[in-house]
């Protein structure tokens, strides 16, 4: 690439900054441990993970913010910001027909059609939309050849040993600030188990979207690659355009066991904030993979773009 092309990509305008007019179930501000209980709860979680919540927060307030880094922002009001926001739902989905048509629109203008027949070939999605999956595609045809993928509170209620086994054993809550309270308040993300000796048949992929105000988006992601067995993941994210900041402090935890291979790959392309430092997202994130077996292999490339970065790896 020609370094005006690269120019022109840099100084393009942010193409993703619109909003989703959709009814949505917010609950109010504020972050004590009933907040903690109603996240736990609306996912109707098993007691484990409430109490490994539970921990975390009362960890977190032992914690103090961190500034080490040279990152400048105003001071966060972690009491002003909502930790739950998702789509209003009818019905319990049983089908991607049945998912809002809104949605499916702005899947669909962020270059993401979620059904199946519209997709690329070999691409899976877990779609992410504030504090929910709304969608994952191709689960059914994965799953024939054993592979777990779709949302991480599906995973919970299906796979809760798979959960407890390996959750916070690459990024534990007691890690840093910011992954104790994601392990307090995150509400879904991505899970992936891919089984001994099988080869992923397609690429995985998760895009995950903030659109409610005032709030923050705290996804956490669990991939395991069980021996020799192989996956390639990509991650992807924007926000809308707005004038205030929003938080965004995300876990991934990769697992390669005996001779597994983990490709992965993000390009958060988060809103930066207009040009007099009005509005973006603070991008304050954990993730770490760990090479957990003989010849195990983890590749990592990724592409941020945001107003604020604070990466522990």
């Amino acid at each position: 690439m020609t370094q005006p092309a690269i120019n022109t990509l840099i100084n393009q305008s942010y193409k993703h900054g619109f909003i989703t007019d959709i009814e949505t179930d917010t609950i109010p501000c504020g972050l004590n441990e009933d907040v903690i209980r109603l996240i736990s709860s609306k996912k109707n979680e098993p007691e484990f993970m409430l109490n490994w919540r539970l921990k975390a927060y009362r960890h977190w307030l032992t914690m103090t913010e961190p500034h080490w880094a040279s990152v400048h922002y105003p001071t966060i009001d972690y009491q002003a910001l909502s930790y739950y926001s998702a789509p209003k739902l009818k019905k319990q989905l049983k089908s991607l027909d049945e998912v809002d048509p809104e949605l499916l629109r702005t899947y669909a203008k962020l270059g993401i059609p979620l059904k199946e027949q519209e997709m690329l070939a070999g691409v899976a999605v877990d779609a992410v939309f504030d504090s929910v999956s709304v969608a994952t595609t191709f689960k059914e045809k994965l799953r024939e050849m054993g592979i777990i993928f779709g949302s991480f509170s599906e995973a919970v209620q299906e796979y809760p040993d798979l959960i407890e086994k390996y959750l916070g054993t690459v990024v534990p809550y007691t890690d840093n600030f910011f992954a104790s309270l994601n392990a307090a308040v995150f509400s879904d993300g991505s899970f992936c188990y891919i089984p001994k000796g099988v080869r992923c048949p397609m690429e995985l992929s998760t895009y995950f979207r903030i659109n409610a105000k005032s709030t923050g988006q705290f996804e956490r992601t669990l991939i395991i690659a069980d021996e020799k067995s192989q996956v390639s993941y990509l991650e992807g994210c924007t926000a809308p355009m707005r004038d205030e900041n929003q938080l965004h402090a995300a876990v991934v935890e990769l697992i390669a066991l005996d001779n597994a291979v983990i490709k992965y790959s993000t390009v958060q392309n988060w809103y930066p904030g207009d040009e007099q430092g009005r509005g973006g997202i603070y991008n304050f994130v954990t993730k770490r993979g760990h090479c957990r077996g003989i010849n195990s292999k983890i590749s990592w490339t990724q592409v941020i773009n945001c107003r604020r970065k604070l990466k522990h790896c």
